[in-house]
């Protein structure tokens, strides 16, 4: 039986709002999540906010014993009486809003701090596949913006909309004690303001997400360009530059300004809404009191009320666009907090990682990384790294070198097959306890904004001063340390910028030597230092690979020729192995690479 489209589409339409307002209220939830530790503080915060309701409601009856007691009457003891009523009014209005404004603005401050901590903790852990379609700026984005722009909302507008909706439903209850059928007129206006906040306040808050979004990718382009400022000063692009991140902005603010006339749009209806409603009271109620059917004290006392009532939906008309911004902030952060990580511990017989031989083995392992699931990373492959020997991966570029590094690491797990470790699939035992077992020294050294020592200090935090230098010495990076201006204490700026190439690497090499791990994983680790360095550091490594299972990945072959097995590789498969020797008769790629480096070398 044929699908009447018509019918898919409004299933479709009412699935996407239904599964909207489910995670709207899960989002809720794992807010009250945050909140839930520091309900004493909230409760003492609510005692606080109804106190001062009550008592800022209790001014109306001190306008109301002003003017007939004592102006009506002429009375200087009831006017007396009126005015020291009102004082005390105030002293305990001030004591109560003091205590309601400290307590809320600590939960805002204590809540986002714990917001900003649970997400980072939790970014920190997630599978590198999330990064490859998440950018560093937009996460960057969430953990400061928009927590900070929660901070604002729990610690200020929430306390405001619950004080207004207070102070709105109480004055409501006085307006009717005082007079009903000016109250009727009142409620006849609340219809009218109820509107205009509804529909603006869906508008506010689509608005608000995508203005969220926006300055993510604001923020992420411009972090992109300061990242690489010396490629984009060496091609001259500060111009199309600086037009390109023009345009990001315009359109950031664009949707900004969008989303304040929306806002703006509704507070001035309810404005316009509200005092209308209040210059049409007076106006009965004036007549009311000329004709002698109530007293002046009452028309003051309601007018009073009316106004708290008025002002009331005014700020919370206000903050409702506030809230709304909030809501889209929520949701990007618990995106993230409801991200699940693909790579996890096993939950039952985790076997303990230190007490296996470090022999790694790759066995018929199919792999396609989520960003490129149609394209093969490494296909069908098998491959062993025995104990104490060393393992040399060649071969030209995309060939699958870098992906072993990371299947062994467990970045990701294959589709197909197993790797192994002691004869052990390692997804039975805990990622850490794994990735404790190695050191990786990459092409490009990662290192960090602090100074040598921690840097160093970073393979084994637990490490003493002692033991980082003579890491350090092994390394051949003492020297160059201490001719710097701090020596060890000194700052490397962001990503070791004011360090050489062949310095930053050498920092990597230490601080892997400094691990001491079972097995090392060295990405052409010496690529980066001249012959002189080159020549120390392969002593430090040599002696460093002793009694190690090493895997390497060349792309110097003079570095390699004395490893105990070579891999040629090629599309993501296993070509050839052997040493230098049998490659050189039975390998025509290893040749043909061989050829091509040694033949460039002696031409130059």
């Amino acid at each position: 039986m044929p699908t009447d489209p018509t019918t898919t589409e409004k299933d479709l339409h009412s699935e996407s709002s239904e599964t909207k307002a489910n995670k709207r209220l899960s989002i809720l939830m794992e807010l009250v999540q945050f909140v839930r530790p520091y309900k004493g503080r909230l409760i003492a915060a609510m005692i606080a906010l109804v106190f001062t309701a009550v008592v800022m409601l209790s001014v109306g009856q001190g306008v109301r014993m002003l003017i007939d007691q004592g102006f009506a009457q002429q009375s200087m003891e009831e006017l007396k009486s009126a005015v020291l009523f009102i004082l005390f009014v105030t002293v305990l209005l001030a004591i109560g809003t003091f205590t309601r404004f400290y307590l809320v603005s600590w939960l805002g401050e204590r809540v986002s701090a714990d917001i900003r901590k649970a997400v980072f903790s939790h970014v920190i852990t997630l599978h590198p596949s999330y990064f490859e379609t998440n950018g560093s700026g937009d996460i960057m984005s969430r953990i400061t913006t928009d927590t900070t722009l929660l901070q604002s909302i729990i610690g200020s507008s929430f306390s405001m909309a619950l004080r207004s909706a207070l102070m709105c439903v109480g004055a409501m209850v006085m307006l009717f004690a005082t007079n009903i059928k000016l109250t009727a007129v009142v409620l006849a206006s609340v219809p009218f303001i109820l509107v205009p906040i509804l529909f603006y306040g869906r508008k506010v808050r689509k608005l608000s997400r995508k203005s969220q979004d926006s300055m993510a990718d604001v923020g992420s382009y411009a972090g992109e360009a300061i990242e690489h400022i010396k490629t984009v000063q060496s091609y001259s692009r500060e111009e199309q530059e600086r037009l390109e991140f023009s345009k990001e902005v315009e359109k950031a603010f664009e949707i900004g300004r969008h989303r304040v006339a929306q806002r703006a749009t509704l507070i001035a209806g309810v404005i316009i809404i509200v005092f209308g409603a209040i210059t049409g009271m007076l106006w009965v109620g004036g007549s009311d009191v000329i004709s002698g059917k109530m007293t002046g004290g009452d028309l003051g006392a309601f007018v009073f009320y009316a106004i708290l009532v008025a002002s009331s939906l005014a700020t919370i008309s206000e903050v409702i666009g506030e809230l709304q911004r909030a809501a889209g902030a929520t949701e990007r952060l618990i995106e993230i907090l409801q991200e699940e990580n693909h790579i996890l511990p096993p939950t039952e017989q985790i076997i303990d990682a230190n007490d296996l031989q470090p022999i790694v083995a790759f066995e018929q392992v199919s792999f396609n990384y989520p960003s490129r699931p149609d394209q093969s990373a490494i296909s069908s492959l098998s491959l062993t790294a025995d104990t104490g020997k060393v393992l040399a991966l060649v071969g030209p570029s995309g060939a699958g070198k870098t992906t072993i590094f990371e299947l062994l690491q467990r970045f990701y797990d294959p589709q197909q097959g197993r790797v192994t470790l002691g004869d052990i699939d390692i997804r039975k035992l805990d990622p850490k306890a794994l990735r404790n077992k190695m050191a990786l020294v990459p092409q490009q050294p990662a290192l960090f904004s602090s100074d040598v020592m921690h840097n160093i200090r970073y393979g084994r935090p637990d490490a003493t001063d002692d033991e980082v230098i003579t890491a350090a010495k092994k390394a051949h990076a003492h020297e160059f340390i201490e001719k710097l201006p701090e020596g060890y204490q000194s700052f490397l700026g962001e990503r070791g910028v004011r360090l050489s190439g062949g310095q930053r690497q050498r920092i990597a090499i230490a601080r892997a030597i400094l691990k001491d791990p079972d097995i090392l994983l060295l990405d052409e680790a010496t690529s980066a230092l001249d012959s002189e360095s080159e020549h120390h550091v392969q002593q430090a490594l040599e002696e460093l690979m002793q009694n190690r299972t090493t895997l390497i990945i060349a792309h110097r072959l003079s570095t390699i020729q004395h490893a105990d097995k070579i891999a040629v590789m090629d599309n993501g498969a296993v070509v050839d192995t052997g040493n230098h020797q049998t490659l050189l008769q039975s390998c025509e790629l290893y040749q043909r690479l061989v050829h091509l480096q040694f033949h460039a070398k002696s031409a130059n």
